[in-house]
């Protein structure tokens, strides 16, 4: 009879998080994952189809969890300051989680695909809250595009804020 583990999706992917976090992306493997999980290898493909996949689990959970908080500071914002700032805040904190991903050479390679193919879907998601203090779409998506790529520059969000100001 099989053994049962609760929530094993969700254990592999703390495990893949914390291995990435003390040993980098090259050294986390699945067989990695999966002995400090207690598993078979086989059995974390029964969950995830790769290395990547498995990753890019944890990272949507993350990244859900920062447009949760946007989406919420915009629901009681009457201006769009404290909106542009939840955005700087939580892309901030989103690109320290995954720092190690995403400033690893070899994981952009494997993530470069996926990247251009959601990069417009995280704009729009950026922009929706900033549409209601915009006279247009374009400055919304304007913002959004700005604020996602000087983050990821590493800009100061104040500095970004005090940019982003003058377009509302």
């Amino acid at each position: 009879m099989p053994k049962i583990i609760e929530n094993l999706a969700g254990r592999l992917m703390q495990e893949a998080r914390r291995q990435i976090g003390e040993n980098g992306y090259a050294a986390t493997t699945i067989r990695s994952v999966a002995k400090a999980c207690g598993v078979g290898v086989g059995t974390v493909y029964n969950y995830f189809p790769s290395k990547d996949a498995m990753i890019a689990s944890y990272m949507l959970e993350d990244w859900r969890a920062c447009v949760a908080a946007i989406e919420a500071a915009a629901a009681c914002a009457d201006t769009p300051g404290p909106v542009l700032r939840c955005i700087c805040a939580q892309l901030r904190l989103f690109i320290g989680r995954h720092e190690a991903v995403i400033r690893d050479k070899t994981a952009a390679a494997g993530f470069s695909g996926a990247l251009g193919r959601y990069h417009p879907v995280l704009r729009t998601q950026l922009a929706a809250p900033l549409r209601r203090f915009c006279e247009d779409d374009f400055t919304a998506e304007f913002a959004a595009q700005a604020l996602l790529t000087w983050t990821m520059e590493g800009r100061d969000g104040e500095e970004l804020y005090t940019l982003m100001q003058k377009l509302f």
